[in-house]
């Protein structure tokens, strides 16, 4: 598909905005959504306009992460391009990576007796865990080969960085998770999944054991777990393929990350969603497209604050005056996958999604809610098609054959 859409390319002045409300979807509690619940009136004012519907981001009952889940909604298959998280939280926090890496993604935790006790340690505030990174990493700078690189996230996340002296095999970062999952678990023991990646396993059981002789005695934070062990892609950028100067507005490293995978400019910034509506403007007339990223929403989801997830997105709703006095040529509202309150995790269920432009039916839905898309013109589609809707909206694609 990215070949087809590639060919048919063509450059004008207009502008496209996707915001992404991270985990937006949902399932009812007491026979409602938090989209449902969610004081929301500019949000159902535009669905009313546009046209809506239902997206899949990888296939149907297929739970994704937040990396295939995006690189969908950029219109790459997630099948085809499957990316590390380890590798999109390094690139986010501003390391650049190369061929001889391996990234990974690391949280710190609690650990009593062996067991599990906090997989976030309490989400840290980050200038805590500032001072351990930084501990680390006057203590920690190679094991055998490799040298070690930390890199300092927000609360309890970071990542490590693995640089050998020489490429390595495709296939050497092939390690399961340590993470398991839930609390009250012992970590999972490093487990090489290839013969390639038994090199990179043996120096990361050094890294834990060296890590956590280091912050043992630290009340919170005294373990570490790893996941996400990957290598860097060889991927198109998103410009050579769609002829459009991007922009990615994220507070979170890991999504920053994804963009300049893909050759977006992404710059880091703090804040919350009124910061970034401001970098929206400050930068509006340098790009042809953004990527405006709200992360909170899938947080509460995931913590399983129903009441708290509907608050996140009536906030947003506020501040959507904002965005639409730009007035951009096409604007699409989604999420990267759902994140029912009542799962408190990612979910494999379609996400709602309103797409307005000039060149839309709009009038088939009263409001913004998961019941309402599946009424729209959109209907229920994979992911992945949802770049060249957009740029059809824009003008951007030329007519296909004769």
């Amino acid at each position: 598909m990215q070949k087809l859409i590639k060919d048919l390319i063509q450059k004008n002045n207009t502008k496209i905005l996707l915001i992404v409300l991270d985990g937006l979807g949902g399932l009812p509690v007491n026979g409602k959504t938090e989209l449902d619940i969610a004081n929301k009136p500019n949000l159902d004012a535009l669905a009313i306009q546009s046209a809506c519907g239902l997206h899949i981001p990888v296939a149907m009952g297929v739970t994704p992460g937040s990396g295939p889940g995006h690189l969908s909604l950029f219109g790459y298959d997630p099948i085809e391009w499957q990316i590390g998280r380890g590798v999109l939280e390094a690139l986010g926090l501003g390391v650049e990576l190369k061929k001889t890496d391996v990234a990974i993604r690391a949280n710190y935790a609690t650990i009593e007796d062996g067991i599990i006790k906090d997989r976030r340690a309490g989400r840290i505030p980050t200038n805590e865990s500032r001072k351990i990174t930084e501990r680390l990493q006057e203590k920690i700078r190679k094991i055998d080969d490799a040298e070690i690189i930390f890199a300092l996230g927000m609360e309890h996340r970071f990542a490590i960085v693995l640089r050998f002296p020489e490429p390595l095999p495709q296939g050497s970062a092939s390690i399961k998770d340590t993470d398991p999952q839930k609390e009250g678990k012992p970590s999972i023991n490093i487990t090489p999944e290839t013969p390639h990646a038994e090199r990179v396993a043996r120096i990361a059981e050094r890294l834990i054991s060296s890590i956590s002789e280091a912050i043992k005695n630290d009340p919170r934070a005294n373990f570490i777990l790893l996941r996400g062990f990957s290598q860097v892609p060889d991927i198109p950028h998103f410009e050579e393929t769609y002829g459009l100067r991007s922009l990615c507005i994220a507070t979170y490293p890991m999504y920053r990350g994804l963009a300049r995978l893909i050759g977006m400019d992404a710059p880091a910034i703090k804040g919350d969603i009124k910061e970034e509506i401001d970098l929206l403007k400050k930068s509006y007339n340098d790009y042809d497209f953004f990527f405006l990223h709200v992360k909170k929403i899938d947080s509460y989801g995931e913590d399983g604050n129903f009441e708290g997830k509907a608050s996140k997105i009536g906030e947003f709703d506020k501040l959507l005056p904002e965005i639409l006095s730009l007035n951009p040529d096409v604007l699409a509202i989604t999420g990267d996958h759902s994140t029912p309150s009542v799962l408190k995790s990612h979910s494999w269920h379609p996400v709602p999604l309103l797409l307005k432009s000039p060149y839309v039916l709009g009038g088939t839905c009263k409001a913004f809610t998961e019941r309402e898309c599946i009424k729209g013109e959109l209907g229920i589609f994979l992911t992945v098609n949802l770049m060249p809707l957009a740029l059809a909206n824009a003008g951007r694609l030329k007519k296909f054959g004769a």
